[in-house]
């Protein structure tokens, strides 16, 4: 049975270095970094590897401290729930700061926690910083590492005291890896929607854990937070966005938001499938629309999810049929992705969720024998002949399947470069009624077949 990876937790106060720390480590900007105490929220967690020994080490909010937060008491709670599941833990504080009073309570609690614990002193770039380092004694913690995460001095030498203290010890089984899938089976899953939809409380009920920080405030969640789940034999990741809005709020959010929603729309780009999630009190808006767009264009497969379903069910009986085609009309683009409600908070329907990313994932990886594929192709268009722009005879001479994920299709042709988008439209919805194709976009290619 796989053994779970240890687990590295980073702990300290708001902006002392942790996410700068934690970028270093993991080597890439994963986590968010700006000068404001708070901006980490919930506990990112990252596989990362030194001198050939592998563990996963989590970023955690600023525990204690001065923040303006207002969910800082949730982050706290996140934090120590981190700590909670950790075999390491590496706390960092400020050296340009010096020893404050939030470092002594949280040693405090960490001596509490009976769990191995390297001090890294932050900022020590700075000569001012230097000269107090030896203050930092007091907590108790040996070894003391100074260390810039932002230029990298002393990170080796952190790591290099994480490891050995990491040595061979013995671990339990991980619970979720028991009966993992193949690694080529795993798939990715973004939840993507505006903010305060309930993207990070559908992570949670997926999970069936409070992985996330759930809370009324929109932008509550800013990093993309992602975590791995087995749901029959197959295994997941679930990747839970910051909500995206329209690009001149953005503006005004500051740094921190922008950060966010470039991370959320990178997370479309590199998942399978994204659960488009919506609010069915508030309906369809022109944001959702725009964020089902960029999951379009990027070819991902979509499964629109309405929300809060438990709050509007109880209204006129044919509430659903007018709800659904209101989103069907401000969404024609997305009419092959599935609509289902549900309510994260209170579980109503929410198994639905990875059943249907289940099919929506077989659907993309689905590849057509070509004799099969002529056989059908040949059969439309002998009742409906293509046309192209010009108004010329086309004849379809042969058509394949040359990708997966999004299905591609190429058709040859004795003269067209291009269909007339209408009858681009026809083919695609043909195909999808033959083959399926549920909730995935279907590109196509028109070539002239050579002579």
């Amino acid at each position: 049975m796989p053994e779970k990876l240890p687990s590295v937790v980073l702990v300290g106060r708001p902006n002392v270095g942790k996410s700068t720390l934690f970028n270093r480590i993991i080597g890439s900007r994963r986590a968010i970094v700006a000068p404001l105490a708070g901006t980490t929220r919930d506990a990112l967690s990252v596989g990362a590897s030194w001198s050939g020994v592998d563990f996963t080490l989590s970023d955690t909010g600023g525990l204690y401290g001065a923040s303006e937060d207002p969910l800082h008491e949730l982050v706290v709670v996140q934090g120590k729930r981190a700590i909670t599941g950790a075999d390491l833990l590496i706390f960092v504080v400020d050296g340009r700061e010096g020893l404050v009073g939030g470092d002594e309570t949280i040693a405090q609690e960490l001596r509490q926690t009976s769990l191995p614990v390297v001090l890294a002193v932050n900022k020590t770039d700075d000569r001012r910083a230097q000269a107090g380092v030896t203050d930092f004694y007091q907590l108790g913690f040996e070894p003391v590492i100074e260390i810039s995460a932002e230029h990298g001095q002393g990170v080796g030498d952190l790591l290099d005291q994480v490891v050995a203290r990491l040595g061979s010890r013995r671990l339990a089984p991980a619970e979720d890896q028991a009966e993992a899938a193949p690694k080529d089976e795993e798939a990715t899953i973004a939840i993507i929607g505006r903010p305060n939809v309930g993207k990070s409380s559908l992570l949670n009920r997926l999970l069936k854990r409070d992985r996330v920080l759930v809370s009324d405030l929109p932008g509550t969640t800013r990093d993309a937070i992602d975590a791995t789940l087995t749901w029959h034999h197959r295994k997941f990741k679930v990747v839970d966005t910051a909500g995206m809005r329209r690009p001149g709020r953005i503006r005004g959010g500051g740094k921190v938001e922008m950060v966010s929603v470039a991370g959320a729309k990178e997370a479309i780009f590199h998942a399978d499938v994204v659960a488009l999630v919506i609010d069915s009190r508030e309906g369809p808006t022109d944001q959702d629309a725009a964020i089902g767009g960029e999951a379009d264009r990027a070819g991902r497969g979509v499964v629109i999810v309405a929300n809060k379903w438990d709050l509007v069910k109880s209204q006129d009986p044919n509430f659903v049929k007018t709800f659904d085609a209101e989103l069907r009309r401000k969404m024609k683009f997305l009419d092959y992705a599935p609509i289902l409600h549900i309510s994260a908070l209170t579980g109503e329907r929410s198994p639905k969720v990875l059943e249907t990313i289940d099919r929506v994932i077989a659907a993309r990886r689905q590849r057509i024998p070509t004799p099969r594929l002529n056989k059908v192709v040949e059969e439309i268009t002998a009742s409906n002949p293509p046309v192209s722009p010009g108004r010329r005879r086309v004849r379809i001479m042969y058509c394949a399947q040359i990708g997966v994920a999004p299905p591609s299709f190429v058709f040859f042709t004795n003269v067209a470069t291009t269909f007339h988008f209408s009858y681009e439209r026809f083919l695609v919805n043909k195909l999808r009624e033959q083959f399926g194709f549920e909730g995935t976009p279907i590109r196509v290619q028109v070539r002239r077949r050579a002579k």
